[in-house]
């Protein structure tokens, strides 16, 4: 069932992400889910985060087309995955990809 994306309903997904975001450490907004990542790019930050050992929920945006056109507007980001720590967009797979290699993201993550 395709859903209408109207400013309504955009204004209201951007608050659901503002408090899914506050409520939960990390968050991961991909295509797919982390037992099931139905991309590459979500895979390898999935993979990431799984080495890291840490706690982290995903938001899978093919369920909810709202959420997928949404996220983009809500970090001003133009691809997916996005990751969220402790409320801050931090970057796609790139990015983390590249900050775990560096070893920032284990100090963003406070991981040891």
């Amino acid at each position: 069932m395709e859903q209408e994306i109207t400013q309504e309903a955009t204004d209201q997904k951007k608050e659901e992400i503002k408090k899914d975001i506050q409520s939960n450490r990390v968050v991961l907004y991909m295509k797919g889910n982390k037992m099931a990542p139905m991309c590459g790019f979500s895979a390898q930050v999935v993979q990431i985060l799984l080495n890291l050992g840490v706690d982290f929920e995903t938001r899978d945006i093919l369920q909810d087309e709202i959420l997928r056109s949404t996220i983009k507007d809500f970090s001003d980001w133009p691809t997916l995955p996005q990751l969220y720590i402790d409320g801050e967009f931090v970057g796609g797979c790139d990015i983390i990809s590249e900050l775990y290699e560096n070893g920032e993201l284990k100090t963003l993550l406070k991981v040891s």
